[in-house]
């Protein structure tokens, strides 16, 4: 689909509200109601800032949007949402232009809808049963649930209607939360309405997570992040930043000497993956994590004014599919690279990365290299990055991930000119935390274990989120701290 500018978008749809506005539809007639799509920059505009790309819906295109909803009886889309939000009923309370009733209902739910609404993959949960989608038989056609979130979320916030939730009167009891990334985030929430005092522990600076370390400022504006930790600390939740928790200070002695009487532990999973091939130690390579923080949290992007040194790059290779290569890749380019390539050892069908990123990646010039993976990294006499060795692959028989397992083809050497290798194939695990604690159980792949309350091998210690999950997404995480929010409180009530 070619790009076509907010105004044309928002002026169609505001010819389209105005003939459905106020009309009862039968469900085949919201089958022809056309998907609204998502305004944003141009695409070579916005490579040459941090501004968001996508500019959010305008109240017609909400209108139009949610006039497609079907509000079918058994709402499968409620079945594929983390943390069971009330979709439908957003929906319709959106369709009656009610968008405080329909922000009340979300945040029922969930604490983040500003924040869901732009990064989660909707397109592989709430949006794939969905009956529409499913009766026009493409997924992409579905209602855009996560756009209409975004659209509610970012009204109230624009209204200066954000209310804080109601505390329950004060237990004594307190609990710890460990990282402040999504799953922290929830749990606090949860566990201060009934009443518990919170104090949230953060190693790094600045309070968020993954959210503001890794993602982009041009996919998530870290003023809404911001908005989301200040509402936490007006609900009288504390926050204690450049605090490493299993350095400054143990889980057992928070636990046992300093008062907590539960822990919940959100850390993540922040320790990078490499491909161990040649040359992954010469200078121009990174991982991803590196890149994205140095960028994002520390702003190294603002050379001006940023203390934060950040590689100059020219020519840039991307090794990975997901949604952080993808990241990584479009921020090598607003830093000035010329050239930027994603090498992706299967198809495009296959990429874990959402389908909108990779189409904003495409239009903004980002060259794909599919079926291809680098086999060795070739350097120059000064052991910098002058190249990568790539291998062309076939798709065999799928593997344990469903996914079509990548067979290389002999001989199919060929060769990329880059000067930067961005290495983005997954994270593992921080072991800082199991180290440091007797008694916490984990998988071989260093994953704290839980049961189906979230609850460790540690009585009174609970985990959830990447450091549980391995690296998976924000609704995922906000899922399993809303689970091990309720185990707490229920384990703290009972005592």
């Amino acid at each position: 689909m070619s790009y076509l500018p907010p105004e044309e978008l928002r002026a169609q749809a505001k010819q389209l509200y105005i003939q459905l506005k106020g009309k009862q539809l039968t469900n085949k007639e919201r089958m022809h109601i056309p998907l609204q799509d998502m305004p944003s920059q141009a695409p070579d505009t916005r490579i040459k800032n941090m501004e968001e790309v996508t500019c959010g819906y305008s109240k017609e295109q909400a209108y139009v949007e949610a006039m497609r909803c079907l509000q079918c009886k058994k709402a499968p889309c409620v079945a594929g949402c983390p943390v069971r939000i009330d979709i439908p009923g957003f929906i319709k309370a959106i369709t009656e232009e009610n968008f405080q009733k329909a922000i009340d209902i979300i945040k029922k739910d969930s604490l983040l809808p500003a924040i869901c609404g732009r990064v989660c993959p909707q397109e592989v949960q709430c949006q794939a049963p969905c009956t529409l989608g499913k009766a026009l038989k493409d997924v992409e056609k579905a209602v855009s649930i996560g756009r209409l979130e975004r659209f509610v979320a970012d009204w109230e916030r624009e209204q200066g209607k954000v209310s804080v939730p109601a505390v329950a009167k004060s237990t004594g009891k307190r609990v710890a939360i460990v990282g402040s990334g999504p799953a922290g985030i929830t749990v606090a929430a949860d566990v201060r309405r009934h009443g518990h005092e919170v104090v949230i522990f953060e190693a790094f600076h600045k309070t968020g997570g993954v959210m503001v370390y890794g993602i982009p400022e041009f996919r998530l504006p870290k003023a809404i992040v911001q908005a989301e930790v200040d509402l936490l600390k007006k609900m009288g939740v504390t926050i204690k930043t450049n605090f490493l928790v299993g350095r400054t200070r143990n889980l057992i002695k928070l636990l046992k000497q300093d008062g907590f009487d539960a822990i919940f532990i959100g850390t993540g999973a922040g320790l990078p993956k490499f491909m161990h091939i040649e040359g992954e130690n010469l200078v121009g390579v990174f991982s991803a994590n590196e890149y994205l923080t140095r960028a994002n949290l520390m702003k190294a992007y603002d050379r001006e004014r940023s203390h934060t040194p950040i590689f100059h790059s020219r020519k840039v290779a991307v090794f990975g599919g997901g949604n952080v290569a993808m990241d990584a890749a479009r921020m090598a380019q607003r830093l000035g690279a010329e050239v930027v390539n994603v090498i992706y050892r299967r198809t495009e069908k296959e990429m874990p990365a959402r389908a909108e990123e990779v189409a904003h990646a495409k239009e903004e010039g980002i060259v794909f290299h599919l079926l291809k993976n680098a086999q060795r990294i070739l350097g120059d006499e000064q052991g910098r990055v002058k190249g990568i060795e790539c291998l062309s692959y076939e798709l065999g028989e799928p593997d344990d991930s469903g996914r079509r397992r990548p067979v290389p083809i002999k001989g199919s050497e060929s060769y990329v000119d880059v000067d930067t290798v961005i290495v983005s194939i997954g994270n593992d695990s921080n072991p800082l935390i199991k180290q440091t604690t007797e008694g916490l159980e984990i998988n071989k792949w260093g994953n704290i274990l839980v049961d189906e309350n979230c609850k460790t091998s540690l009585d009174g210690v609970y985990a959830g989120g990447d450091i549980v999950l391995g690296a998976a997404t924000v609704i995922l995480a906000m899922g399993q701290g809303r689970t091990a929010a309720g185990a707490i409180s229920a384990r703290l009530e009972a005592r």
